[in-house]
C-alpha cells in the first residue's frame, strides 16, 4: 500500500506526529492526551467533563484499536513506540474527573499515569499479551484506572490541594 494511503492511519496511532518525537514518544503522546483533557474541560463541556473526556477515550480506543496489528506490521514489532494513541487514551482514563478539574489536576494525572504506564501495576502487564491492536490499548487503559485511583486518594488525602484555579 502506498504511504499516501497509509497517512490517515499513521495519523492516528502517532495522535497527529508525537508518536514521532525523537525520545520519549509515549511522553509526547501523552501530552497529546493532556491537550484534549484541557480543551474538553476548560473550553467545551466544564460541566460534562467526565462524559466528554470518557466519551473520547472510548472512540479514539475504537478507533485505534483495529489499525494496531497495522502499527506493529508498520514498524516491524509489538506494541511500536511510534504508536502513542495508547498513551492518549490511557490517559484521558486518568484525568477523568465527574466535573472539570482544573489544571492542576490534569498535571498531576499527567506524573501518575507516566509512572503507572512505566511500572505496569496489575493487570497492565498481562494485558500487554493481548495480541493486535487491543493489547495495545488495555494495558495503557489499565494504567489510566490505577492513577485514576491514585489521583483520587490524593483528593481525598489532601481536599484543597488540586483545588481548579479559574
Amino acid at each position: 500500500m502506498s504511504r499516501l494511503a497509509d497517512l490517515p492511519r499513521e495519523t492516528l496511532v502517532t495522535f497527529f506526529g508525537l508518536g514521532h518525537a525523537p525520545f520519549a514518544p509515549g511522553t509526547f503522546g501523552t501530552l497529546g492526551g493532556v491537550a484534549l483533557a484541557g480543551l474538553a474541560g476548560a473550553w467545551l463541556a466544564p460541566a460534562a467533563y467526565a462524559p466528554a473526556v470518557l466519551g473520547g477515550a472510548l472512540v479514539l480506543a475504537l478507533l485505534g484499536a483495529p489499525v494496531g496489528a497495522w502499527a506493529e506490521r508498520r514498524w516491524g514489532r509489538k506494541d511500536p513506540g511510534q504508536y502513542v494513541l495508547d498513551e492518549v487514551v490511557g490517559y484521558l482514563v486518568a484525568a477523568a474527573w465527574p466535573v472539570w478539574p482544573g489544571w492542576a489536576h490534569l498535571g498531576l494525572a499527567f506524573l501518575l499515569f507516566r509512572l503507572c504506564d512505566i511500572l505496569k501495576p496489575p493487570p497492565a502487564r498481562r494485558l500487554e499479551r493481548v495480541s493486535g491492536g487491543w493489547g495495545i490499548l488495555l494495558d495503557d487503559v489499565a494504567a489510566g484506572v490505577w492513577a485514576l485511583a491514585l489521583l483520587a486518594l490524593v483528593r481525598v488525602l489532601f481536599p484543597g490541594l488540586l483545588a481548579p484555579v479559574p
